[in-house]
């Protein structure tokens, strides 16, 4: 029986770390994120590398961390996104509100609330769409359709017949 010994940490990182950034790029479209994943993942084994060192294929062990903390990353911002959604639907603005501002953040509380989280998100927010599909858990084109859709809805409830319901 032959036993295989690690290579050390040191040198595995070296090889390793430039392409797992570029794996968790690929699945966040961020490099801060893609990198805090990749730094989270290559921490966690280091300390416990004399097992993960062990392993056939240590850099697919790290990989599968990256796309488990991308993973859970998305799930925290969309359950963030939905309890700000929500959060909003609660409380009234202050009294120096803008009055066409109060009306038109209580429109888009009525949308449904994929359309309202995505029109929050845009407008509020600044976001892209690739940003909101991200979040949403969604796709690109399914996103500019909550917009469209958000849009043409928010027109007819607040009297805006120029707008895109045209």
């Amino acid at each position: 029986m032959v036993v295989r010994l690690p290579e050390r940490f040191e040198q595995f990182y070296e090889r390793e770390y430039h392409r797992v950034v570029s794996f968790g790029y690929a699945l966040t479209g961020s490099w801060p994120a893609a990198e805090d994943a990749a730094q989270e993942a290559f921490l966690r084994a280091h300390r416990d590398w004399r097992r993960v060192g062990r392993y056939d294929h240590p850099g697919a062990w790290v990989r599968r961390v990256v796309a488990n903390l991308v993973a859970s990353a998305v799930r925290r911002r969309l359950a963030e996104a939905r309890a700000l959604v929500r959060l909003a639907g609660r409380r009234e603005p202050t009294k120096e509100a803008d009055p066409a501002g109060v009306d038109f953040w209580r429109a888009v509380r009525a949308l449904p609330r994929r359309q309202a989280q995505t029109i929050a998100l845009f407008y509020l927010e600044d976001w892209t769409t690739a940003e909101i599909a991200r979040v949403l858990g969604c796709t690109e084109v399914t996103v500019r359709g909550y917009l469209h859709k958000g849009r043409q809805a928010l027109a007819r409830r607040l009297g805006d017949q120029d707008g895109e319901a045209g």
